[in-house]
């Protein structure tokens, strides 16, 4: 049998680090442009206690999404110990392209995943480079995308991305702009013979709703009175967002359990994107009850919200970077654990991976 198995990771962690309390200069206004009347530390200590934010990673300024993501690749492909001539494809999960400090231009033209092969000097034109959007769950739907064609036998060989300079297309005076940061997260993936061992990625779900849920992350506006109106910054209905994620992730989840033929029992860890911490945990405790489970086990959810914020498709392969490098007190993944990716986001998108170490 043939597997999909990720061989090595990367990360990219940018070096500026946004303190919370940084914020309390801020004008934070509503989207009726409406001063809010609350003192921004108080602002800041509700937003803490909600979203598990502490700080968050702002990229250099002379350090684009394509960077980091070729620093991430980079590192990924020294960790499987493969030659990078050797890659079929390079798939690169983003929302904005490269943006350059102190603008609000998307760039991506040519493709970010162009971008970083010609980084990392590779130059095969049998190599594939492309980008894909899905919102926040770009990079677990760019491992499936690769899965796919490794399976379909166009691949043997993929280097996946996430990458984001969300800290680049932010409103400074919405409260929400307190919750994303940069950075960027890559792994090797490669088909491989694993005998009856049925390793890798074993089992899949997606699933997107675009009809009333379209517009609950989108660009628009400053909230700030005076702004140009005709710059368009991410925006959130944040409410929204959160209901939707407790009514629809966990039942995705369990599908790609079941579509694995894996207990909930069996799963050592859940990869979650690091969307706020409040609402991950609400996610996980629904996912449980629905096996008849009141508490979900302690442990079974690594985070690093608390120190890097939300940094959409970068999130879980940095956290799982982080995991399998012992950067995140009390957890590790061995040989045979079964884990979870699982994302949600613009579109509205959802998706889960699950996956048994090798």
């Amino acid at each position: 049998m043939m597997s999909t198995i990720i061989t090595g990771t990367g990360s990219y962690i940018p070096s500026i680090t946004k303190y919370n309390k940084e914020f309390a200069i801020n004008s934070f206004y509503t989207e009726n442009h409406e001063a809010l009347k609350q003192d921004n530390l108080e602002i800041i200590e509700k937003f803490e206690k909600i979203t598990g934010i502490e700080e968050r990673r702002y990229a250099p300024v002379n350090v684009t999404a394509s960077d980091m993501a070729a620093s991430a690749a980079l590192l990924a492909i020294q960790d499987a110990g493969i030659d990078p001539e050797t890659i079929d494809q390079i798939i690169v999960a983003h929302n904005f392209g490269d943006v350059i400090k102190h603008t609000i231009q998307t760039d991506a033209v040519p493709s970010l995943a162009s971008r970083v092969k010609h980084t990392l000097g590779i130059k095969n034109p049998a190599c594939i480079p492309y980008d894909i959007l899905f919102g926040c769950p770009g990079w677990v739907q760019a491992l499936i995308q690769a899965h796919a064609f490794m399976q379909a036998g166009v691949a043997k060989k993929c280097l996946v991305i996430g990458t984001e300079t969300l800290s680049r297309v932010i409103d400074s005076h919405d409260r929400d702009s307190m919750i994303f940061s940069d950075g960027a997260g890559a792994c090797i993936l490669e088909l491989k013979d694993d005998g009856e061992k049925q390793q890798g990625i074993i089992g899949v779900s997606a699933r997107s709703y675009a009809i009333d849920e379209l517009n609950y992350i989108y660009l628009g506006k400053s909230y700030f009175p005076e702004s140009d109106s005709r710059i368009r910054y991410i925006k959130m209905q944040g409410r929204k967002v959160y209901e939707f994620a407790l009514k629809f992730v966990p039942d995705a989840i369990k599908v790609c359990l079941e579509t694995s033929n894996v207990a909930i029992a069996d799963v050592k860890k859940i990869f979650i994107h690091q969307a706020n911490e409040k609402m991950d945990e609400a996610i996980i405790t629904a996912l449980y009850k629905l096996y008849g489970i009141n508490d979900a086990p302690l442990d079974v959810m690594p985070m690093n919200i608390k120190e890097l914020g939300n940094s959409s498709v970068a999130t879980i392969p940095t956290l799982f970077d982080m995991v399998l490098k012992s950067n995140v007190a009390g957890h590790s993944v061995a040989s045979g654990d079964i884990i979870v990716f699982a994302s949600v986001g613009a579109g509205m998108n959802i998706n889960a991976i699950c996956y048994k170490m090798p």
